[in-house]
């Protein structure tokens, strides 16, 4: 089977609450041949367990490698996820504003448009305030 997968089933499964929904997500997930997982969905499962369940930044990062990792799961760019999570954890910044870095070096743009301030921390583009 084929699926396109959700947050609320990666979230069940890495925080194993509540515990039915929890136990069903983990039996999916280990049955499945292949979990389409869209870019927004991970950053959303990031988002969901910094913010509700508080999970510590490199907590948070060690989760989604354990999900990238999974060999039913399928994404259009692992190399790209994979960068923007080392920038998340690294420079400890929000993990949207690490796949903007992330996609302007693949993309060769050494600028980003940004208010944002915690973009300065990383060394590979320059910010540009509007």
């Amino acid at each position: 089977m084929t699926a396109f997968l959700d947050t609320n089933v990666l979230i069940r499964h890495l925080t194993g609450d509540p515990p039915e929904p929890a136990t069903r997500a983990t039996a999916f997930l280990s049955t499945a041949d292949e979990l389409l997982l869209p870019d927004f969905i991970l950053a959303e499962t990031i988002y969901v367990l910094e913010s509700f369940y508080e999970v510590p930044i490199e907590d948070v990062a060690q989760m989604v490698r354990s999900i990238l990792a999974f060999p039913p799961i399928r994404t259009l760019d692992p190399a790209l996820l994979l960068r923007s999570l080392e920038i998340y954890e690294t420079h400890r910044i929000d993990y949207t504003e690490a796949y903007l870095i992330a996609s302007a070096e693949r993309a060769g743009v050494a600028d980003v448009a940004s208010f944002d301030r915690s973009i300065d921390r990383v060394a590979t583009i320059t910010r540009i305030e509007p």
